[in-house]
């Protein structure tokens, strides 16, 4: 005889195939579903350096408009140290939910991660979902006026014909200015002199008095002092001549072809944010970035507004994480 389930059990069996259904239905829709009600709380972009520098104010800027954009609070949140470790290993162990953004330097976070792992406990291409990269400041090639070198050509020709080196002063051991003259000497076939110092400030003033010969610099940094004829500028290292700057060509112009170098920065979010909410973000940002006042006041701190997709963004970052991984390890850098 057979015997056939008792109506208990095949209610039962159906509750359990209905509950099962529903709770898959439920975790395909998580993404969905928290990006409808993003955000519903106040946002946290947090800034990994002291109030008052470019980081701070660029974030700052972008913290007020995604404000409004988003219509929730964006707070922006100092967390200084280790040289922007601190902040950006604090946003990389955050939630991913989209409440706890990054405003980064992204080309010092990506020389940190590399020259010094054991303080910068993230790494740039697991530890963060890229949103956008919202600027970039150029670098130029300066030189004290007493070099006797007008072009960029004519220094590569002085370097290599001096018996002792010339030297380059940077803004510290393992700093963007710092790496730009290590691929500089790398791409000219030159050796040169490095000379560390704590920070750009006093490395150009012994620039200026002809302690050392020649920097990197950042365009912001050193544009009042070569349109004031203490420093003369032989070339730019980016892709376009710089716009304050326009009458100095590019290392490309100027024969040393692909040295491009820029002070890259970005929004990011933890990694594993929903899609969505990365996407909501970016939606913003691109209209942002598009506003007057916007690019003004990033013009004001020699930022250029730069826009750019998630997945743009992504690419930029693995690019400028490998080409410094790449400068650190042919140099043998290695951090104070």
């Amino acid at each position: 005889m057979k015997l056939r389930p008792f109506p208990l059990e095949k209610s039962l069996a159906r509750r359990a195939l209905l509950a099962g259904m529903a709770a898959a239905a439920v975790l395909g829709m998580t993404g969905p579903v928290l990006a409808q009600d993003y955000p519903n709380k106040v946002i946290k972009l947090v800034v990994p350096y002291p109030p008052g520098g470019a980081t701070d104010v660029i974030g700052r800027v972008m913290a007020q408009k995604l404000s409004v954009a988003l219509g929730q609070q964006v707070i922006v949140d100092n967390r200084a140290g280790a040289a922007g470790s601190i902040g950006a290993a604090a946003v990389a162990a955050a939630p991913p939910d989209g409440y706890t953004l990054l405003m980064g330097a992204m080309t010092s976070h990506s020389i940190s991660a590399a020259l010094n792992p054991k303080v910068a406990t993230f790494d740039m291409d697991k530890s963060f979902a890229p949103v956008a990269i919202v600027g970039t400041v150029p670098l130029v090639f300066v030189v004290n006026p007493s070099i006797k070198a007008s072009t960029l050509a004519e220094f590569i020709a002085l370097a290599k014909s001096r018996p002792a080196p010339l030297s380059f002063a940077s803004a510290g051991n393992g700093s963007p200015q710092h790496l730009a003259g290590e691929m500089f000497q790398r791409a000219a076939g030159v050796q040169m002199l490095h000379v560390p110092y704590k920070g750009s400030g006093p490395a150009m003033t012994d620039l200026m008095g002809g302690q050392v010969d020649s920097m990197i610099e950042t365009a912001p940094a050193a544009q009042s002092h070569i349109k004031a004829g203490k420093l003369r500028a032989i070339a730019a290292a980016s892709a376009q001549r710089i716009a304050t700057l326009p009458e100095v060509p590019t290392a490309t112009e100027a024969g040393l072809k692909g040295f491009e170098v820029s002070s890259m920065f970005g929004i990011a979010a933890p990694a594993g944010t929903p899609a969505a909410i990365v996407a909501r973000l970016n939606d913003a940002l691109k209209s942002i970035l598009t506003l007057p006042d916007v690019k003004e006041s990033l013009l004001a701190q020699g930022v250029i507004a730069t826009y750019s997709t998630p997945q743009e963004a992504a690419v930029a970052l693995r690019n400028e994480s490998a080409k410094w991984t790449k400068v650190i390890r042919d140099g043998n850098i290695k951090p104070d």
